[in-house]
């Protein structure tokens, strides 16, 4: 067996070009432009790419954006006050402070200073909260684009057995919410789990999210399983410095049903899910029918 791949590149293609069309849409029906504000502490070189790369998704969605550069040494008031100016301004439906922050700068209180209904990643706790009680939330665009291939892949989720590997409050948790939410039979299994192996192997839906390089082999998945690999892991190999997944995509391609590969699996989509989320975000905000497939 060779399982399918889930090209996640083309996939958010085909979102983004979705969000598109959306914003095209409310801007000649209603005067609306979904705007999208980045906020970058410090100068630290992945946030500085990733940030580079929201911008210019987001221009090329037909969207406002604007990005706040801010020095390293900026005190904690200061982002505070920006962040207040921002939850203030009609004009932007979407707040993004790239993390990590600066060790002086206290991140649950910058996260919690967002008005939850701008906040594009989902990590202020009443988002948390929300989705955790099967509510309306703004969900973290990791999780939800993971759902949207799986929902693409399957149609219905209902009934499947699905195992996430790892907890983080980014992916782990409102990732099985997600698929609860899809009516997924649910565990959250993590290092401390007993016979982890033994537990993989009962998924239908396999996430991956644990950031350790290659740790799930090919004889954990049981076969035909559907394997979504969240790791981003740079390792060297064959004198090179080569990115994979958190699954052995070698050994698990020829047991799963179908699976993500790294680079070019769920990276993609989070970007995709982004802008999708500040579309929402601004549709709630004024009032008007929300984006169909593109929530959660």
């Amino acid at each position: 067996m060779t399982a399918t791949i889930i090209d996640g590149k083309e996939f958010a293609a085909r979102v983004r070009a979705e969000v598109a069309r959306h914003v095209a849409r409310l801007n000649a029906d209603h005067g609306v432009t979904p705007g999208l504000s980045v906020v970058l502490v410090g100068a630290d070189p992945a946030s500085e790419v990733y940030v580079r790369s929201k911008g210019r998704s987001t221009v090329e969605a037909g969207m406002n954006s604007w990005e706040h550069r801010l020095p390293a040494e900026t005190a904690e008031a200061d982002l505070l006050a920006l962040i207040g100016r921002l939850n203030a301004d009609p004009a932007v439906h979407g707040i993004l402070v790239q993390l990590p922050l600066p060790g002086h700068i206290d991140s649950d209180l910058v996260i919690n200073a967002i008005d939850p209904a701008k906040d594009v990643d989902g990590f202020h706790i009443s988002n948390v909260g929300l989705l955790g009680t099967g509510q309306k939330a703004m969900v973290p665009c990791t999780p939800l684009g993971c759902l949207m291939m799986l929902r693409d892949h399957h149609g219905s989720l209902a009934g499947m057995e699905a195992v996430g590997v790892g907890r983080s409050n980014i992916v782990g948790k409102p990732m099985a919410q997600l698929l609860l939410g899809d009516s997924c039979t649910v565990t959250i299994a993590h290092s401390r789990t007993r016979d982890l192996a033994a537990v993989c192997r009962r998924a239908d839906i396999l996430v991956a999210a644990v950031g350790r390089a290659e740790m799930i082999p090919g004889d954990w998945v049981k076969p035909g399983a559907t394997v979504i690999d969240v790791g981003i892991n740079r390792i060297e190999r064959d004198g090179r410095q080569r990115l994979v997944g958190d699954v052995d995509f070698a050994s698990a391609a020829r047991v799963a049903g179908a699976i993500t590969p790294v680079p070019g699996g769920v990276g993609p989509m989070t970007i995709a899910c982004l802008l999708a989320n500040t579309l929402t975000a601004c549709c709630r905000s004024h009032g008007l029918e929300e984006p169909e497939g593109l929530t959660a």
